[in-house]
C-alpha cells in the first residue's frame, strides 16, 4: 500500500494511504481507466522499494549477533558471562575493523565494589583525520528494578535491546563498510557500565568530574581520549534502536548541543524514506552515553528509541506496558527490520 514514509511517483490521496491490498478490485470493478490502475501499481511499487535494504547492511546478521550476545547470558560487568560477551566483541571487530584499542580499568562504586570494566573502540581506516564516533553499551543492567513483577525485580535483565541491539548495530555498520569504502575514518565505541547503578542523582555538570555508577564507561572514554586533539566531525549514540515498534525521536540534549547532527541524522532517515522511524519531534532529554561525550566538546547525539512498550505505544514507562529494565526485554521484542532501517541511516551517513 502507499506508505507515508516514501515519495511514490504520483500524489497518494489519504484514502490510498489507510488502505489494504483489496484497494485494487473495487477500483476496477468502477471502471477506473486502465492507465490510472496501471499508474497506481507503479506507485505502490516505488513504495515497497522503501522496505528493501537501502545500503549494504544486513538487519538479518544484525539480528543474529543480537542472538549470540544473549547465549552467553545478562552482560553485567564483573561476570562470566560480560567477560565471555567482551572477549566475542574483541574478537569479530578485529576480524571487521584496522586497529582494536581495549581500555581496561577497575570502578569502584559507591557501595565499595570493584568492577573490572573494559571500553572496545575499533578503529575503521585509522589513519584519516576527518573521524566519525558511533557509540553504544555492551553491558546489561543488574537488576530488572522496572519490572512489574516483585519477584523479578533482583534478578539482571536479559538485554536483547537494552544492550544487544546496539551492539549488533555496530557490528552490521562495520560489516557494511567492508563492502561499501566509507568516506571518513570510522570508530566504532563499545562502551562499559552504562546501565549499573542508580540514574536518581545524576548531574550533568559533573558527568567528567563525580564517579557516578552509571554511564561509567563513556565517561572513562571522554577523560581517556585517543589522542589529545582527538574531535570526530560528529557522532552517534545508539540505544535501545532494536524496538520491533520503532519510533525514534529526537532527543533534546541532542538537539541543544549539537543540532546540526541531529539535523543531518534525520535528514539522512528522511531521504531514505524512513520518516515514520524518525519523527521530527524534540520529545525530551535523556541521561545517556552522549552526555559526557559533549560535556568533552564532542558533538555526539543520541538516537534511542526509549518508548520501548509492549503495546507499541509511546509513554508507557511506569506501567505494566513497560519493557524498559525489565525481564520482558527478550529477543522477540527486537526486530531484524528495525536493526535495518537504523543500520541503513548510519551506513548511508558515513558513505554518501
Amino acid at each position: 500500500m502507499c506508505c507515508s514514509d516514501c515519495v511514490p511517483p504520483l500524489h497518494c490521496s489519504e484514502t490510498l494511504v489507510r488502505s489494504s491490498r483489496p484497494l485494487i478490485a473495487p477500483l476496477v470493478r468502477r471502471f477506473i481507466p486502465l492507465p490510472f490502475v496501471a499508474c497506481l501499481v507503479l506507485s505502490l511499487s516505488a513504495c515497497d522499494r522503501f522496505h528493501r535494504p537501502q545500503t549494504a547492511f544486513s538487519g538479518d546478521a544484525s539480528l543474529g549477533y543480537v542472538k549470540t550476545q544473549l547465549s552467553f547470558g545478562p552482560r553485567v560487568p564483573g561476570t562470566p558471562a560480560a567477560r565471555r560477551a567482551g572477549d566475542w566483541i574483541i574478537a569479530q571487530m578485529k576480524q571487521r575493523s584496522d586497529t582494536v584499542i581495549v581500555q581496561s580499568w577497575t570502578h569502584v562504586t559507591a557501595k565499595g565494589d570493584s568492577l573490572p570494566l573494559r571500553n572496545i573502540l575499533a578503529r575503521i581506516n585509522p589513519s584519516a583525520t576527518q573521524r566519525v564516533l558511533y557509540v553504544t553499551h555492551w553491558d546489561t543492567r543488574p537488576t530488572a528494578d522496572e519490572d512489574p513483577n516483585l519477584g523479578n525485580k533482583r534478578l539482571p535483565i536479559p538485554g536483547a535491546n537494552d544492550g544487544a541491539s546496539g551492539v549488533a548495530l555496530l557490528m552490521g555498520i562495520a560489516d557494511a563498510l567492508k563492502k561499501t569504502k566509507p568516506l571518513y575514518g570510522v570508530d566504532l565505541l563499545f562502551v562499559d557500565g552504562e546501565d549499573y547503578g542508580s540514574f536518581d542523582g545524576y548531574e550533568p555538570d559533573s558527568a567528567l568530574t563525580k564517579p557516578y555508577d552509571v554511564l561509567i564507561g563513556s565517561t572513562y572514554f571522554a577523560n581517556h581520549l585517543p589522542s589529545p586533539d582527538y574531535r570526530p566531525i560528529f557522532g552517534v549514540l545508539f540505544d535501545m534502536i532494536g524496538d520491533k515498534d520503532l519510533q525514534i525521536y529526537q532527543e533534546s540534549n541532542s538537539v541543544s548541543a549539537a543540532p546540526e547532527v541531529v539535523s543531518r541524522v534525520w535528514s539522512t532517515a528522511d531521504d531514505l524514506g524512513y520518516g515514520k522511524y524518525f519523527l521530527n519531534v524534540n520529545k525530551g532529554g535523556v541521561t545517556d552515553d552522549h552526555v559526557p561525550l559533549l560535556k568533552r566538546g564532542l558533538r555526539v547525539i543520541d538516537v534511542i528509541d526509549d518508548d520501548y512498550c509492549s503495546d507499541g505505544t509511546v509513554g508507557c514507562e511506569p506501567g505494566p506496558n513497560n519493557l524498559h529494565h525489565t525481564m520482558g526485554d527478550t529477543i522477540d521484542r527486537v526486530s531484524a527490520r528495525s536493526l535495518q532501517v537504523v543500520g541503513d541511516v548510519a551506513v548511508a551517513l558515513v558513505t554518501r
